[in-house]
């Protein structure tokens, strides 16, 4: 499953995948909340049950059309696996559900570091870059957004660097090649971190 990996010299960490499915059957929120441990469901707050899964670590937010969204994934594969447990906890319930059903990736969040051996001056980053915002008194970091692939960037001073929006993993890898190439047109040179040196 890993050879079509995309490779680069940004070291990426997963923090989190989004996926969804829609089995296209009503489901009953009320008797699967009160049938499967760790569900929960308080329709005057939210309209849907949310159900935890222990292996892979995820939530699930279930709704009444049929529709799944898992989050807290570390990989797209996990996140499948994790909503596959999840029809499968339901029909073990006798609730009638399709045994074929597409599920996709809404949204991958990444993180990667680059070196900062001074801090780095963002406000000049975000004057001299198109499509850039940095605000300070409302976030600390500056935020970035690129169009193809659709991604947007979090750059903190320290070179901490977030991607979201992304679909694919591969597409986190160009739109960092693309920030980087854009940051080094600026003067700022960019250099990778390896994650795992870097104590938590």
């Amino acid at each position: 499953m890993n050879e079509g990996k995309p490779k680069s010299e940004f070291d990426v960490k997963i923090e989190n995948v989004v996926v969804f499915t829609t089995l296209g059957k009503d489901i009953p929120l009320d008797k699967i909340s009160k049938e499967l441990v760790d569900a929960e469901y308080k329709p005057e707050s939210f309209p849907g049950v949310v159900y935890r899964v222990k292996d892979p670590k995820t939530a699930a937010l279930i709704f009444s059309s049929g529709k799944i969204v898992c989050t807290g994934a570390r990989s797209p594969d996990f996140a499948r696996t994790a909503v596959d447990k999840v029809v499968d906890d339901m029909r073990a319930l006798n609730i009638d559900l399709p045994t074929e059903y597409h599920t996709g990736v809404e949204n991958i969040v990444a993180s990667t570091q680059i070196e900062a051996k001074e801090k780095l001056n963002l406000e000049h980053i975000a004057y001299n870059l198109e499509n850039a915002e940095y605000e300070p008194e409302q976030f600390p970091g500056l935020v970035y957004r690129i169009s193809d692939p659709r991604v947007a960037f979090l750059l903190f001073g320290t070179g901490k660097i977030i991607c979201t929006g992304a679909r694919k993993e591969e597409e986190i890898h160009t739109a960092l090649a693309k920030f980087k190439k854009n940051l080094e047109e600026l003067g700022i040179p960019v250099n990778a971190v390896k994650l795992e040196s870097k104590k938590k």
